[in-house]
């Protein structure tokens, strides 16, 4: 039976050129270095930047590509303008992924590459992901997916690989700290992206700051509650000056998607 990296190996030659939608995650950067050595300079990875994406993430994105030696491209996207995303209705993901898709489609169409392709694994269904409606109307595929790869699998084989991002926190766009239904705004984002820089500067690798206006929830892993509680007195300065009246812990932990609980 084939194993896992050479059935991606053969999906991705299948394909014979690809461009790739890459954020710098632990997923693109391994599937990134996996087309890179299947297909050399028929790969161009595609990072977007804007209000919703971290300065540290396109940072690094950007010295990841260059050590692959791979081709990548930055691009400026403007969901913010958007309405249908800006509004922050469940189907915010889906509108910005489709402007993302068809942005990638037109680079893709210029450069003569044949496929679109994202991290998007197994484990990802566990989530609620309204942006994979856009990947089915515009064709875009996911290799790491085809070739039932799970996350485990890809911090697994990443960490054999030598990739530095194999124990990366996980990555979600900062929109995804605010409740549906309040208005995602530029200023809002980069409050909450300057309280998650605080944070991951005293040590705390996976952390969210989720946004309710004057108040905000922080989560952290649960072993790393006691921690975050013991150094209470500068965290809660520290986010007052950025505009939080209340401060909380939430004493679930660190959840991905825990803002689609009860939606």
């Amino acid at each position: 039976m084939m194993d896992k990296r050479a059935r991606l190996k053969k999906i991705l030659v299948d394909m014979g050129s690809v461009l790739l939608a890459y954020s710098g995650g632990v997923d693109s950067t391994f599937l990134l270095k996996a087309a890179k050595d299947a297909l050399g300079d028929r790969v161009l990875a595609v990072t977007a930047d804007s209000a919703t994406y971290p300065r540290s993430e396109l940072i690094f994105a950007k010295g990841m590509a260059k050590r692959l030696k791979a081709r990548h491209k930055v691009i400026r996207t403007s969901e913010l303008k958007n309405n249908d995303f800006s509004s922050n209705s469940t189907d915010r993901c889906y509108f910005c992924k489709k402007e993302l898709f068809l942005r990638l489609k037109d680079i893709a169409r210029k450069h003569k590459i044949r496929f679109i392709i994202d991290a998007s694994n197994v484990s990802d269904k566990k989530d609620f992901r309204p942006g994979a409606r856009a990947k089915i109307e515009l064709g875009v595929r996911s290799p790491l997916a085809e070739a039932d790869f799970s996350k485990d699998d890809i911090r697994r084989f990443s960490r054999l690989a030598g990739l530095s991002a194999w124990n990366k926190p996980s990555l979600a766009c900062l929109a995804s700290r605010v409740p549906y239904g309040t208005k995602i705004e530029a200023g809002l984002l980069k409050r909450i992206e300057r309280a998650e820089d605080y944070l991951v500067g005293l040590g705390f690798r996976q952390v969210r700051v989720r946004h309710y206006n004057g108040l905000c929830r922080i989560e952290v892993p649960k072993k790393d509650i006691p921690r975050l509680v013991s150094r209470q007195d500068n965290i809660v300065a520290k986010l007052k000056s950025l505009g939080y009246n209340y401060i909380t812990v939430d004493l679930q932990g660190y959840r991905m998607g825990s803002m689609n609980e009860g939606r």
